[in-house]
């Protein structure tokens, strides 16, 4: 089977050494499309998995799926009061440095609360991360020392949506891309060396939020009721009357097109796409967003298409770009489906095929779609929903219950090649996405990380 290895201009970096590396140094990889350009790793696994090369425990709550790059591991956690950042030894995991970026929030829906989801973003020399707060920092790779900070909700009116700030930076250039959702801006690009404000863009104009009714997903592959990005503990409801933030919780993709550079970004009303240059509003899609505003997924951009997908009742639609006359950008939908509602474990392209699991609060399974058409091709009842990463041709799904799957894309059927049990399992879902990175599989359980080599032999 062939590897689809690159998304179009999709997460560009300036280090060469990091372009030749199979490093993983950003939220969803080097090209943020969760694929790997990384060969000879094992094509199956042994019964109970692959050999465990190490684990680091007390690395405190958090789901921060790591970055790696340069010998590095990177990731984020609330330790008592303190949210941190942190760097480990990519050799054996020992640790190298820790550095306090702002106080723990204090979240108030009980899904996620542990500590920060943002994934670490490398460039060269330089680390960029978000806090839960919205708290946005540049550090320094070698020690940990704070470059610049600044903080969304004081400096551009950022509403902190309900399950705080999940998004992962974008480095485009010289360009950091992130997005406060608050009733100044809705994305803002600021200078990633000084952390000085290049541009800021409102994609969406001010209006009243009704309470929020509770809503149920369909179809339900459980009985659970659901609430906000994970299982309810009980609650009735959403909860999410008041205010209402622009923020979502994906991660912007850059892409060209037309000879354009834009910034794509699923926001909690729409799909937006914003002038590189000048933030500027160019098009928007509002279908892929849920009536709940809670978008999780990281856009798409291949084989000509435009994709993105929510759960919550909802589903994904793919829109065609194209010039208008007056020099504009249209996004022309070319079909929208029920049978990709994505929570947040994210999405795949291989050979004309979608892979993502469809379903949210109350469980799903992997599901395979024909990429340009919609069309659903297969459904595994045995690949439970979860986040999902490739190299070097096989797909890795990682369960929320903790299960690890290998799996060969096919359009035919499911092909599984093997899974195993992660073991020391926390009682809370399992949302950290897995990583493959120079010959390793990276598993995060808030306080554990676990290193497996699946190189092989």
């Amino acid at each position: 089977m062939r590897q689809l290895i690159v998304s179009l201009c999709v997460g560009c970096f300036s280090l060469p050494g990091l372009l030749m590396a199979n490093d993983w140094p950003q939220w969803q990889g080097l090209h943020r499309d969760a694929v790997s350009s990384e060969s000879g790793l094992l094509k199956t696994w042994p019964e109970g998995g692959p050999a465990l090369a190490w684990r680091v425990d007390d690395l405190g709550g958090g789901d921060s799926t790591p970055s790696i790059a340069d010998g590095r591991i990177f990731g984020m956690s609330n330790r008592g009061d303190d949210e941190v950042v942190w760097a480990l030894s990519e050799k054996n995991g020992e640790p190298l440095w820790v550095t306090k970026v702002g106080p723990a929030y204090k979240q108030e829906m009980p899904q996620s609360k542990e500590g920060p989801g943002c994934t670490p973003t490398v460039d060269g020399k330089l680390l960029f991360v978000m806090g839960m707060a919205g708290n946005v920092a540049c550090l320094n790779v070698e020690d940990g020392a704070v470059v610049w900070q600044r903080d969304l909700k004081e400096d551009f009116g950022g509403t902190i949506p309900r399950w705080s700030y999940r998004e992962s930076p974008l480095i485009d250039g010289e360009k950091m891309i992130v997005t406060p959702g608050g009733n100044k801006a809705t994305i803002v690009a600021l200078d990633k060396q000084t952390g000085k404000t290049l541009w800021e863009t409102k994609t969406h104009e001010e209006e009243a939020q009704p309470e929020a009714a509770p809503m149920r997903e369909e179809p339900r592959e459980e009985p659970a009721r659901g609430e906000g990005p994970g299982r309810s503990r009980g609650r009735r409801g959403f909860g999410l009357g008041g205010p209402r933030p622009d923020a979502a919780y994906a991660s912007a993709i850059a892409i060209e097109f037309g000879g354009q550079r834009q910034y794509v970004q699923l926001t909690a009303k729409a799909l937006v796409s914003v002038s590189a240059d000048d933030g500027q509003l160019l098009w928007k899609y509002d279908r892929p967003a849920n009536a709940m505003g809670i978008n999780c997924t990281t856009p798409i951009y291949q084989d000509g298409l435009v994709f993105a997908a929510s759960a919550y009742g909802n589903g994904g639609g793919a829109v065609k770009l194209s010039k208008t006359d007056d020099g504009g950008i249209e996004a022309k939908e070319v079909y929208f489906t029920s049978n990709m509602q994505n929570h947040h474990g994210g999405m795949i392209v291989v050979d004309g095929c979608l892979y993502g699991a469809n379903g949210g609060n109350g469980g799903g399974f992997l599901a395979c779609l024909d990429y340009q058409t919609g069309e659903v091709l297969w459904r595994e009842r045995n690949a439970q929903k979860g986040a999902l990463a490739m190299a070097d041709g096989l797909l890795y799904l990682r369960t929320e219950e903790g299960t690890v799957l290998l799996i060969e894309p096919s359009k035919q059927e499911y092909v599984e090649k093997g899974r195993f049990e992660q073991p020391d399992r926390t009682d809370s879902p399992a949302w950290a996405h897995p990583v493959i990175a120079n010959g390793k599989l990276y598993i995060r359980d808030h306080d554990l990380l676990l290193c497996y080599d699946v190189a092989a032999k």
